[in-house]
C-alpha cells in the first residue's frame, strides 16, 4: 500500500501540473491527462515493491518541465505519464490508441525505440549511432520529451545509479545539447551545458563559479551604473522597456576562455544585458532599432560584434539584435535587444507556440526533424546552415542491425539474414543456416527490420548455393557468394581435369593443349575450366569426346539439357499409339522407376528394359536426357488412365523451426487430415532447425500438391517440397 506521505506528495505535485496545464489545455485534454494520471497511479499502487520503477512522481516532474520550460502541451504530458506503463507492458499500444489517440501511441512507440538503444556498447559519438537514432524518430515531440527526461536526470545527477551517470552525460553532450540549440531551446541548452560541465569537469566548474560569485556585488553595481543612462534616455523618448541582466554562464565563459586561450580576467564580455520592449507587433522592429541607436550613442560599439537576427531571423525562429559595447571603464558588455514576443520565443523556441496553435503542419514537423537529423549527421556543425539542410535529405534506404554483443551494422532496406551474415564475416555468411532475430529463429531469407538484434546460426555442412543470389541484395554478399561458387567450380574442374587425363591415357590419345582446345571449340565451351567442370559433373558424354578426337562425325553438344516439365514427343507414332497405365494393366510387365518415383498425373514416358519390361520415368528424371539421346528407339509414349488408381510412393522433404510439438503437428497433418500413409520418417535437427525426409503414398500429383500446401501452412514450417 502506498504511504500517506507519498500519496500526499504525489497529489500535491499532480495539482501543480494541472494548474500549469489549465493555462492552455481544453476540457477534453484535461480529461485525458486525468485518465493517464489515474492509470499510472493505480499501476504504482499495484507495484508494491517498486520493482518495475512505476514512479508517478518522477513522471509528473518531467511533465512539468515539458509544460513550463519546453512549451509542450497535453499530448506530451499524457505520453510522459504513461511511458513507464508502456515500457513495462502494463498497457499495450492498441489500448493507448483506443483510450487516448494515435499521436500518444506513436510518441510512446518512438520514445521506447530510442530509449532501448544500447549506448553502453555503442558510442553516441559514432556515425552509425546518430544515423540509427534519426531513423527511429517520426515525431519531433519524441525528441523534446527525451530532452525533458535527460534534463531531469542531469538535475538529479547524484541520485542516478553510478552505471548510468557517464552514459547520460555522453548522451546529453553529444546528442541533446546540439539538438536543443538547433531547435532554439536556448535556456534548456544553457542548463544542460552548465550541469554537464559541473559533473564532467567539477574542479574547473567550481573554480569559475567561485570567481563569478566573489565578484557578484561588484557586478551588480557595475551593471546598475551601465543600465542607468540607457534607462533615462528610453524614458525621455517614451519607449517602454524592461531590463534583464546576468553574467555569462560558467560553461559559456569556459568555452570562450578555451577558444581565445585567455584567463577568466581577460574575457572581455563577461556581462550580458537584455533590453525587452513592450511593443505592438507592427512596431517591434522599429522599436528595437531605436533602442539600439540609443545604446550605441551612449556606449561605443564593436561593429564586428553586431548580430541582426531581427531582419533575418534564425531558422529556429529566434529574433534578436545583439551588439557588444564598451563602457567608460573599458569593460565590454553584450547587449541583446528584442520584443516581449521575441523573448518568449527565445526562451522556449518554436515549442512556445505548439501548445496554443497545435503542433503545426506535417511540413513543419518534417522541417524541424530535418534540423535534428542534420545535427546528428554533422555533430561538429553547431549553427544552422539552410543550404546544407536543403542538400541533405533524410535517408530512408538504410536499416541498422545489432549483433548480440551490441555492435551495429548498416545495411540497405530489404536486407536478409544472409546479407547480415556476410556483413559480419565471409565465413559466417558461407556457413549461415538461419538466425535468431530478437530471440526468434528465422530462415536465411528472412528480411530484417530496423533495430533488430540478430544472432547468426551456422552449420558445418552448409556452403553457398546458386539460389542464394536470388534473395541477397548487398554487393558484398553477392560478391562473396559468386566467389565461393567459382572456387567450388575450380575444385570440380580439377577433378574433371584428372578424369580427362586418365581417359586420354586409356584411349591412347595425347593429353595436350592442342587437343583440349579442339574440344573447347567443337563443343562451344568458353574456357577449359567450363569443360573440365562439365566432365566432373557428368554434363558431357565422354564417349562423344572420344569419337570426335578419333575423327568421327558427332553433333555438337555442350552439356545435357534438363527437359521441360511438359510431356515431350518421343516417337513419330500417331498420337493414339500410346500405352495406358493403371492398376489393371496385366498384359504388359511394367514398373515405376525408383530414380524419380513417378505418380499419377506426372508427365512421363516408358523405357523398354531388357528382361524387365517397361520402366515408367518422369520426363524430368535425372536419367531422362541420356535415355532419350542414346536409346530413343526404346522409348514409348505412356499416359495415365483416368480411373481409380492405386497409391504411389514418393519422397517429401520438410524444413522448419525445431520447436516442441512440431513433429506431432506434421504427422497429424499427414496421417489424420489427409489420410496419407507414411512409409518412413527420418529427421535431423541442429541449431534450432530440423529437416525431415518422409516417404509417403499418394494417389496422384494433385494429392501430393495438396499435402505440400497443407504442410507449409503449419506454423514453423518454412519449406515443403517433393524430392
Amino acid at each position: 500500500m502506498i504511504s500517506e506521505d507519498r500519496r500526499s506528495k504525489v497529489n500535491e505535485k499532480y495539482l501543480e501540473l494541472i494548474e500549469a496545464c489549465n493555462k492552455f489545455a481544453t476540457e477534453t485534454e484535461l480529461r485525458k491527462i486525468a485518465k493517464a494520471y489515474e492509470l499510472a497511479y493505480k499501476a504504482e499502487v499495484r507495484d508494491l515493491d517498486n520493482s518495475k520503477g512505476l514512479d508517478i512522481y518522477h513522471a509528473i516532474e518531467i511533465s512539468l518541465i515539458e509544460v513550463n520550460e519546453m512549451g509542450l502541451g497535453a499530448v506530451a504530458v499524457v505520453s510522459t505519464l504513461l511511458h513507464n506503463l508502456y515500457e513495462n507492458k502494463e498497457i499495450s499500444q492498441s489500448e493507448i490508441q483506443k483510450k487516448f489517440d494515435k499521436n500518444v501511441a506513436g510518441i510512446l512507440a518512438g520514445f521506447n525505440r530510442i530509449s532501448n538503444l544500447q549506448t553502453t556498447k555503442l558510442s553516441v559519438q559514432s556515425e552509425n549511432f546518430r544515423k540509427l537514432f534519426l531513423t527511429l524518430i517520426d515525431d519531433i515531440r519524441v525528441i523534446l520529451i527525451k530532452i525533458s527526461h535527460r534534463l531531469f536526470d542531469i538535475r538529479n545527477y547524484e541520485k542516478l545509479p553510478l552505471e548510468k551517470q557517464s552514459i547520460y552525460l555522453d548522451e546529453v553532450i553529444h546528442i541533446y545539447i546540439p539538438i536543443a540549440h538547433r531547435l532554439g531551446l536556448y535556456k534548456i541548452k544553457s542548463d544542460l551545458e552548465e550541469l554537464t560541465m559541473k559533473y564532467s569537469h567539477p574542479e574547473v566548474y567550481q573554480s569559475l563559479m567561485e570567481k563569478i560569485q566573489s565578484s557578484k556585488t561588484k557586478q551588480k553595481s557595475f551593471l546598475q551604473h551601465f543600465i542607468n543612462p540607457i534607462q533615462r534616455e528610453l524614458t525621455v523618448q517614451g519607449i517602454d522597456c524592461e531590463f534583464k541582466s546576468r553574467p555569462k554562464s560558467v560553461y559559456s565563459l569556459w568555452t570562450k576562455m578555451k577558444r581565445q586561450n585567455v584567463e577568466f580576467e581577460e574575457v572581455f564580455d563577461i556581462f550580458a544585458v537584455r533590453i525587452i520592449t513592450n511593443s505592438e507587433l507592427k512596431k517591434e522592429k522599429e522599436d528595437c532599432w531605436r533602442v539600439y541607436s540609443i545604446v550605441t550613442n551612449i556606449y561605443s560599439p564593436n561593429p564586428k560584434r553586431l548580430r541582426d537576427w531581427i531582419t533575418t531571423p534564425k531558422a529556429t525562429g529566434y529574433e534578436s539584435l545583439h551588439t557588444t559595447v564598451k563602457d567608460p571603464n573599458n569593460k565590454w558588455v553584450e547587449v541583446q535587444i528584442r520584443s516581449k514576443r521575441m523573448d518568449e520565443n527565445a526562451e522556449k523556441g518554436l515549442a512556445a507556440h505548439w501548445r496554443y496553435k497545435g503542433f503545426g503542419t506535417k511540413k513543419d514537423s518534417e522541417s524541424w526533424l530535418e534540423q535534428v537529423r542534420d545535427i546528428l549527421e554533422n555533430p561538429n556543425q553547431i549553427y544552422f546552415d539552410e543550404e546544407l539542410i536543403d542538400q541533405k535529405k533524410r535517408s530512408n534506404d538504410k536499416i541498422f542491425i545489432f549483433t548480440p554483443q551490441g555492435d551495429l551494422k548498416q545495411l540497405p532496406i530489404g536486407s536478409t539474414v544472409l546479407d547480415f551474415a556476410f556483413e559480419i564475416h565471409t565465413n559466417i555468411g558461407s556457413t549461415c543456416s538461419g538466425a535468431k532475430v530478437n530471440g526468434k529463429v528465422v530462415p536465411i531469407r528472412y528480411i530484417l527490420n530496423n533495430g533488430d538484434e540478430v544472432e547468426i546460426i551456422t552449420g558445418k555442412n552448409q556452403k553457398p548455393k546458386l539460389d542464394w543470389l536470388n534473395f541477397v541484395i548487398t554487393n558484398k554478399a553477392k560478391g562473396r557468394i559468386k566467389r565461393a561458387l567459382l572456387e567450388e567450380k575450380y575444385k570440380e574442374a580439377e577433378v574433371g581435369n584428372e578424369i580427362i587425363r586418365r581417359k586420354f591415357k586409356s584411349w591412347k590419345i595425347s593429353y595436350n593443349e592442342e587437343n583440349i582446345d579442339k574440344i573447347i571449340k567443337q563443343f562451344k565451351f568458353k574456357t577449359s575450366v567450363d569443360f573440365f567442370y562439365s566432365v566432373a559433373t557428368e554434363k558431357i558424354d565422354l564417349a562423344k569426346i572420344r569419337k570426335f578426337l578419333e575423327g568421327e562425325d558427332v553433333s555438337e553438344i555442350k552439356e545435357k539439357q534438363e527437359l521441360p516439365v511438359e510431356l515431350v514427343k518421343v516417337s513419330e507414332k500417331d498420337k493414339s499409339d500410346y500405352l495406358m497405365i493403371n492398376d489393371k494393366l496385366k498384359n504388359v510387365n511394367h514398373s515405376l522407376a525408383k530414380c524419380c518415383n513417378p505418380i499419377s498425373g506426372d508427365a512421363v514416358f516408358g523405357f523398354v528394359t531388357v528382361g524387365k519390361g517397361i520402366t515408367i520415368h518422369r520426363v524430368n528424371c535425372p536419367n531422362a536426357a541420356q535415355m532419350l539421346e542414346k536409346y530413343s528407339y526404346r522409348v514409348i509414349e505412356v499416359k495415365w488412365q483416368d480411373a481409380e488408381a492405386p497409391t504411389y510412393i514418393t519422397n517429401v522433404k520438410v524444413v522448419g523451426t525445431d520447436t516442441i510439438g512440431i513433429i506431432g503437428e506434421l504427422t497429424d497433418v499427414i496421417s489424420k487430415d489427409l489420410k496419407v500413409n507414411m512409409l518412413s520418417f527420418k529427421v535431423e535437427t541442429g541449431k534450432g532447425q530440423f529437416e525431415a525426409k518422409i516417404k509417403v503414398q499418394v494417389r496422384n500429383n494433385e494429392h501430393l500438391d495438396e499435402l505440400l500446401h497443407k504442410l507449409v501452412k503449419v506454423k514453423g514450417i518454412s519449406k515443403a517440397s517433393r524430392v
